[in-house]
């Protein structure tokens, strides 16, 4: 299951927040272009970006954000971290990870670190059954 097919199932009844954080490994950085993991990378066929800088500002960011939503192609408006990376920080997010929060604003479920705890299909269960439960899709500040 991928993201993409999470949304399409759920988006009328849940609200899917893509937040991009602080690039987990940039070329100027902790870079998985060589070795093992590069090798890893190319035998995944993984989408993800191996050629990205980590960005110095907001609007850096904000175009290394689109790019990744382009190159991923999710169809989910994607947002975007300040650069005091305080949502990376609230939610322990680097490198990826997936949350269903709850309308009481508690966490339903955390999934692993990415790359090998990126599980949609663990969060589509953990979403059916919240949504089994009762819980309704209810936008940010209603009531």
């Amino acid at each position: 299951m991928r993201l993409r097919d999470l949304y399409a199932t759920y988006r009328d009844r849940v609200h899917f927040v893509p937040i991009y954080i602080r690039e987990a490994h940039p070329v100027d950085g902790w870079a998985l272009t060589g070795g093992v993991w590069g090798l890893m990378i190319k035998l995944m066929r993984s989408k993800a970006l191996t050629d990205l800088s980590d960005p110095r500002t907001l609007d850096e960011r904000r175009a290394i954000a689109g790019r990744c939503e382009q190159t991923l192609a999710y169809g989910i408006p994607t947002y975007v971290d300040e650069m005091d990376d305080r949502v990376n920080r609230a939610y322990a997010a680097r490198p990826t990870r997936l949350y269903l929060i709850g309308t009481d604003g508690r966490v339903a479920y955390a999934g692993g670190l990415g790359p090998f705890g990126f599980k949609p299909a663990e969060l589509a269960s953990a979403i059916q059954r919240y949504l089994d439960l009762g819980a309704v899709r209810r936008e940010p500040g209603a009531p």
